[in-house]
């Protein structure tokens, strides 16, 4: 009789252990560890770039089976400095993982990152195929031209007032290039320059991320601490094309398709469309695929939230042949 594989987070938990990293200077990452200190390790990778990690996301993981870790990238959340953008690349993020296992003593974990925490997940996974004991991958994101240029200006169509709030602290000239001006203002050391066009970027990715329009995740979006770093962090890679070769994912992906994965989707994801997904499913058709018919991007939205505990959990039963 199969088991009846539980959809709902797991409890609020603290971390056991916790710490500040030493990386290329000026960097130093913040790092923690929660749930059963001798489990399956399970690497959370967050989303932005440079939004950073949050407590919520430690209840994906069963803490009596894995041991959890988080890490704030590279100007992210509690990792110093805060929004710096000095040697932050892929490049950097993929190195830092890997310092981060070495200090821990992991030889291999399950990787788990969504929207683009899935960029580098995948990103690290086909850097370094033999760490990866199977990918929980959520909301798709390949950093390709054709979804950058949707976030900034197709998104309009399903998002018209959204759009005008983003644009409206851009000049009649500026919004012509809309990256390359919010990248100019978010680097102005003019805080009435810079905060208004980081609090205006934040939010309109958080405002068009839930299916149901959700005030609580805009708010949370708009606040100076998370927007200040998230909107310099994310138009910093925007603009240097994530510093990755354009298809580079999808071309190398033949070096984790011997990996077990799940591809979790949204169906009316609207910051990371699904056609991206698509893709990948298509290039890795091992990876189970699952399409979530009520739901947009956000990892928090009921139907999301149940496939990837359901993930989490499903690896469980893989132990054997780890």
């Amino acid at each position: 009789m199969a088991r009846m594989v539980r959809e709902q987070l797991f409890p609020p938990l603290d971390p056991f252990e916790k710490g500040m990293l030493p990386l290329t200077s000026p960097h130093v990452m913040y790092w923690e560890q929660s749930g059963k200190p001798n489990g399956v390790p399970a690497l959370f990778l967050h989303g932005g770039p440079g939004a950073g990690a949050t407590p919520v996301h430690r209840r994906f993981f069963d803490p009596n089976f894995y041991r959890i870790i988080i890490f704030d990238q590279r100007g992210a959340g509690r990792s110093e400095p805060r929004g710096c953008l000095q040697d932050n690349t892929t490049r950097d993020l993929i190195e830092d993982i890997e310092k981060l296992r070495e200090y821990l003593g992991i030889e291999k974990w399950l990787v788990f990152g969504g929207s683009w925490g899935s960029t580098l997940a995948l990103a690290y996974g086909e850097a370094h195929p033999n760490r990866c004991l199977g990918f929980v991958l959520r909301g798709i994101f390949l950093g390709t031209k054709d979804e950058l240029d949707w976030f900034l200006y197709g998104m309009k169509t399903v998002y018209p007032e959204n759009w005008r709030r983003l644009v409206a602290v851009l000049s009649d000239q500026e919004r012509s290039d809309i990256l390359n001006s919010y990248h100019k203002r978010l680097l102005d050391p003019d805080d009435t320059i810079r905060l208004p066009a980081a609090r205006a970027w934040s939010a309109y990715e958080g405002a068009c991320s839930t299916l149901i329009p959700s005030p609580d995740t805009v708010a949370a979006f708009s606040s100076d601490r998370l927007a200040s770093a998230l909107a310099s962090i994310e138009a910093h890679y925007f603009i240097n094309d994530l510093f990755m070769e354009v298809g580079n994912i999808l071309e190398n992906v033949d070096l984790i398709r011997h990996i077990p994965g799940v591809i979790i989707q949204g169906r009316f994801d609207m910051v990371c469309p699904i056609v991206t997904a698509d893709a990948l499913h298509q290039a890795w058709p091992e990876a189970e695929y699952v399409v979530v018919p009520d739901a947009g991007h956000s990892a928090m939205e009921p139907g999301i939230r149940a496939a990837l505990v359901r993930a989490t959990e499903t690896f469980k039963d893989r132990q054997k042949d780890w």
